[in-house]
């Protein structure tokens, strides 16, 4: 073998050990890729499971939390002051600057809007004056004498009194319906052989149950202890068998059922009213169950849902609606012809209502949307308190300062709340969302409660500054919420409504038990004298029946008419006009 022969030998064995060593790295890489793209796919659905343990946690902790611990949003102040000093400081700072730097509102001559100087000291909390004194109160009274018996035979110069209270359990009466029976002289026929008296019987006035067994103030008693105390009536029913009395709840169902449709009048006047006067509408929703019209077949079924509205007209009327859907259709078609204020929870169904779907004419100004800051601080709380957000934690001392201020000015009046919010909460109001605009921008493309909370802040923003633009728009609809508790609570232990008529009928009479509340009237009484006098009155003044209106309207009927159960009504003339209230 000639040495050419090696070197060539030698050439061709190292270019296959090269190829195979180049083969192999390729193999390696490809292999490298493969496992670098599965460990890609690997991290990313690792993270993505991390994210949704992450969201489960805190969907527990929200839900252990609503569950077994308080629900009421309270943080500690003075720990959040602690770890915002620098933003609490600087809060503080130009709240105190901006207040200062303040002027007085022009005077005006509505004693309402008109300014009155500084806002009154609050007044301080009463101190205890100790026991109560039982003699003061207007109360039937019992005696009891306790005499010593070494003294039997001899009088007492005096007696030391002391007071308890005693419950003495009151009864049903029995009202006797007294018809005069008369006898008139006979008057002789020819043709008759025996003439007999004749006897007239007094006719019965007029009655909004005629022949009915429940006398109005039995009516009242009974409507009021379901609709405001919350006692179904087969409760009541077991407690006047107590008592002796048997009184099924099956007729009180249907007392109520007729009560509430045909009292719907006045609810209904007082809705117009609203819509023609009122300035500011706010409202709450809440869900019913429906007993379902029974089947041929007798098979039992599962309730329906339908929702109770609730709206406060102002200082004037509380309304309750019921609707079979909760739909932007149904919430139109209560605030159509309105186009004032409307202050609601942020929720989709209204959209449609500030897009102007609700307008009565094309030419009608679509109604303007006021926010509700408590709905705007609960996430931040629930982001603070379960995800522990740092940010969600100054969210909330942000929001605390601007509710601090609110209720410093709440003795004001609306003209000189109206230039405190514009000259000191605007600022704050504008630092406010500028920062929650970069908060938002930090978590808008993950899920959970912290981007819910600053997303919430950001969407709803023109909302939540609507209060800036009269002194009268609250800053919250906490007094709706308040209002729909009463359905809230009371469908514990109703259950549910026998059919949507029966709901309508509810609400008319939820609508003016809440309406007498707010004009401090006693509910009973007012619905026992509306039964009794509503069959005698005009058609077209259904409105001085109203709540707002009724203490007016009964000051001008004859009180000994009044004091009767059943008896004719005089209808007085309508008020004057500067009195008279709108019926538009």
């Amino acid at each position: 073998m000639t040495i050419s022969n090696v070197v060539v030998g030698s050439d061709v064995s190292q270019g296959g050990q090269l190829h195979d060593a180049l083969a192999h790295v390729a193999q390696l890489e490809g292999e490298l890729a493969t496992t670098r793209a599965t460990l890609a796919a690997v991290t990313t659905e690792r993270d993505k499971l991390r994210r949704a343990y992450e969201q489960l946690k805190e969907q527990v902790e929200l839900l252990r939390r609503r569950l077994f611990v308080a629900r009421a949003e309270r943080v500690d102040a003075t720990q959040l002051e602690m770890e915002f000093a620098a933003t609490q400081a600087k809060l503080d700072a130009l709240a105190a600057r901006l207040h200062d730097e303040t002027p007085a509102p022009a005077a005006s001559t509505d004693p309402e809007s008109s300014p009155a100087g500084p806002p009154p000291p609050a007044k301080p909390r009463p101190k205890p004056t100790g026991r109560r004194n039982l003699a003061d109160m207007d109360l039937p009274e019992e005696r009891l004498e306790i005499r010593d018996p070494a003294f039997e035979g001899q009088e007492p110069i005096r007696f030391e009194n002391s007071f308890k209270l005693k419950y003495r359990r009151g009864g049903h009466v029995r009202l006797v319906v007294a018809r005069a029976v008369y006898k008139t002289e006979p008057v002789a026929e020819p043709a008759a052989e025996v003439v007999q008296p004749a006897l007239v019987t007094a006719t019965m006035p007029r009655e909004l149950f005629p022949r009915g067994l429940l006398a109005p103030s039995m009516i009242a008693h009974v409507l009021v202890q379901k609709y405001r105390w919350g006692l179904p009536f087969h409760r009541q029913a077991g407690m006047s068998a107590a008592e002796g009395l048997m009184l099924d709840d099956g007729m009180m169902c249907r007392y109520a059922e007729d009560a509430g449709a045909t009292l719907g009048c006045i609810v209904e006047a007082m809705a117009k009213d609203a819509k023609a006067t009122a300035f500011c509408l706010s409202t709450d929703a809440t869900g019913v169950c429906i007993q379902p019209e029974p089947l041929a077949s007798r098979q039992r079924q599962a309730c329906r849902k339908g929702h109770f509205f609730v709206v406060l007209a102002d200082q004037d009327h509380v309304f309750f609606e019921f609707q079979p859907r909760h739909t932007s259709a149904a919430v139109c078609e209560m605030f159509r012809g309105f186009s004032g204020y409307i202050q609601a929870d942020a929720h989709a169904v209204y959209n449609a209502i500030f897009r102007g779907d609700a307008r009565a004419h094309p030419d009608d100004k679509a109604p303007q949307e006021v926010g509700c800051w408590s709905h705007c601080r609960r996430p931040a709380w629930e982001a603070a308190v379960v995800a522990k957000d740092p940010a969600a934690r100054e969210a909330l001392l942000r929001i605390g300062k601007l509710f601090d201020l609110e209720a410093e000015w709440a003795p004001l009046p609306p003209a000189q709340r109206h230039v405190l919010r514009q000259r000191v909460l605007r600022p704050l109001l504008d630092d406010f969302f500028t920062w929650a605009a970069v908060q938002y921008a930090r978590v808008k493309d993950t899920r959970g409660l912290v981007a819910t909370a600053f997303g919430y802040a950001v969407r709803q923003e023109s909302a939540l500054r609507r209060f800036l633009e009269d002194g009268r728009l609250p800053m919250t609809n906490n007094h709706s919420e308040r209002a729909i508790r009463r359905i809230a609570a009371g469908r514990k232990v109703w259950l549910f409504f026998g059919s949507d008529d029966h709901a309508t009928a509810a609400a008319n009479l939820l609508s003016l038990i809440a309406s007498c509340e707010l004009h401090r009237l006693d509910p009973e009484t007012y619905l026992a004298d509306i039964i009794h006098v509503l069959p005698f009155w005009p058609r077209d003044r259904y409105l001085e029946l109203a709540p707002k209106y009724w203490a007016a309207t009964r000051a001008r009927i004859p009180a000994e008419q009044l004091a009767v159960e059943i008896g004719d009504i005089s209808v007085p003339p309508p008020p004057p006009s500067q009195e008279q209230p709108a019926t538009r």
